[in-house]
């Protein structure tokens, strides 16, 4: 029961990820409009433009490239902690949250310094996570509609706060609305300064207190059971997200912000079970999302870098939804197929084994059409069932007085007896522990038997003190039964190559 709800979980997260992945996109695309790209001073041709960025000639190439490359570590780094806590909304709601204090940083400095900016962006950011936990543990209102009321409220004030201001005859307002969308080419390099500084810090914290995040990340109460002070640790978490989530609002804006903490993490996240290969990966995502946005901005006409970078990393989710050796949808296709073929060829050679069993195990082959009966098919479905059998190199095809009939190789037979001695051990295990009725065993062995493993069997052999017969009366092959049978040499009316079980 604890591994079903394990998977279950796991499967739920999945999917969240997934439809998360593709909100994300479908906001990308929408802001695509609304934002700046870092060629805008300038058109010139593709193959000079190619040239120079990769001369690095240029100053502000080199400041936009260096502050999506700190974005792009700070974001992979911290949202890696905030996917497995599955708190992703969070970022979301600091990303809106922190627009009144952008307008009000501005309005208290008197025009757009970054530090002002970035001092009253961290205090509505927490002001919103405070005002989150304060609705949800006065209230019965859960965290998700909390979440949902900081967001949207905040961001309205936020939007109306920035209006007032571009209408106000106050200081240079010139670029303040670029936070909602993102404008990477009006980074200054004082931004970029305050961006590398948190960055550093970020990286700091985590590795100093790297075992205190891990552990409060997956078992809160075992944490504390350490004597970890989890809820220190959680609002520092929160601190360092909403240091990444202002530091990022020049570049992708408020919309899109969210994007950079989420979707590198979640590529990670679908690419390793290891929290600190998660974090690398995490990272290098980020880094290479920013990067390709800037890259791919510089080199055309009329292409914003913010969106760029939420594109590039939607592509590197897509790549490990679709190609993740253990998580991705293909190679859990190609599982799948592998798994139904290995559990119909079983239940092909189990069917052998009954009728050869049927007929006392006298001959070698097993004639189509009574295997078809066995199987309660058509001749040309057992036909094709043998066919995958050949295929497999488990068995042979040969005439026999104009009849064909299928004869089972050494490796095809030990598939047969081990499979019959699954589904016999688990229905006396059940009739026997369980105390099951032995009419109503069957069908739960038919799934049981293409699972269980081989200590597992072994476990149930001890437990049963090493049975020989079923709750029917028949034969159940031993251990010592599948050992001889690629080593002894045949009896009379026993197959080539292979033994028959014996009491």
């Amino acid at each position: 029961m604890m591994s079903v709800s394990c998977k279950t979980g796991y499967m739920n997260g999945y999917r969240f990820l997934i439809r998360f992945g593709l909100i994300l996109t479908v906001l990308t695309l929408a802001a695509n409009a609304r934002a700046a790209k870092i060629s805008d001073l300038e058109s010139i041709e593709f193959g000079e433009q190619l040239v120079r960025f990769f001369s690095m000639e240029d100053e502000l190439l080199r400041t936009v490239l260096l502050g999506s490359l700190c974005l792009g570590l700070c974001c992979g780094l911290l949202g890696s902690f905030i996917v497995v806590r599955k708190l992703s909304l969070v970022g979301d709601a600091l990303s809106h949250a922190v627009l009144p204090g952008v307008a009000i940083g501005f309005i208290v400095a008197g025009h757009k310094d970054p530090l002002a900016i970035f001092i009253g962006a961290i205090v509505a950011g927490l002001a919103g996570t405070v005002l989150v936990n304060l609705i949800k543990s006065t209230t019965h209102i859960k965290e998700d509609s909390s979440l949902g009321m900081v967001l949207a409220g905040f961001y309205g004030l936020g939007i109306v706060l920035i209006t007032m201001v571009q209408k106000a005859s106050i200081g240079n307002k010139a670029g303040l609305d670029k936070f909602l969308f993102g404008q990477v080419a009006a980074l200054s390099s004082k931004e970029v300064t305050i961006m590398a500084v948190i960055t550093v810090l970020s990286l700091v914290v985590i590795g100093l207190f790297y075992k205190q995040f891990l552990v409060g990340s997956f078992d809160a109460a075992y944490s504390k059971a350490l004597g970890i002070p989890a809820q220190f640790f959680h609002y520092l978490l929160m601190l360092l997200l909403a240091f990444a989530v202002v530091i990022s609002l020049q570049a992708v804006g408020a919309v899109l912000v969210s994007a950079m903490l989420i979707i590198p993490a979640s590529s990670a996240y679908l690419l390793t079970d290891r929290m600190h290969r998660m974090l690398i990966l995490s990272c290098l995502f980020g880094m290479g999302s920013g990067a390709m946005g800037a890259f791919f901005s510089f080199l055309g006409p009329n292409l914003p870098t913010g969106p760029l970078m939420v594109i590039a990393a939607s592509t590197v989710f897509a790549a490990s939804f679709f190609l993740s050796p253990k998580h991705g949808l293909v190679s859990r296709w190609l599982r799948f197929r592998d798994r139904t073929r290995r559990i119909r060829n079983e239940n092909t050679v189990k069917a052998i084994y009954h009728v050869r069993e049927k007929n006392y195990f006298e001959g070698e082959g097993v004639d189509i059409d009574a295997l078809a009966a066995r199987l309660k098919e058509t001749r040309k479905a057992t036909l094709l069932r043998v066919k995958f059998l050949t295929d497999a190199n488990l068995g042979d095809v040969k005439e026999v007085d104009g009849n064909k009939n299928i004869f089972l190789n050494p490796e095809g037979w030990l598939m047969a007896c081990t499979v019959v001695r699954n589904h016999r051990l688990w229905e006396l295990y059940l009739t026997n522990e369980a105390e099951f009725e032995a009419d109503h065993v069957h069908e739960d062995a038919e799934k049981i038997e293409h699972m269980l493993g081989e200590e597992t069997v072994r476990q149930l052999e001890r437990l049963l003190d090493f049975p020989r017969k079923d709750p029917h009366g028949k034969l159940i092959p031993s251990l010592a039964d599948l050992q001889r049978t690629l080593t002894h040499s045949p009896r009379k009316n026993e197959p080539s190559g292979y033994r028959m079980p014996h009491s």
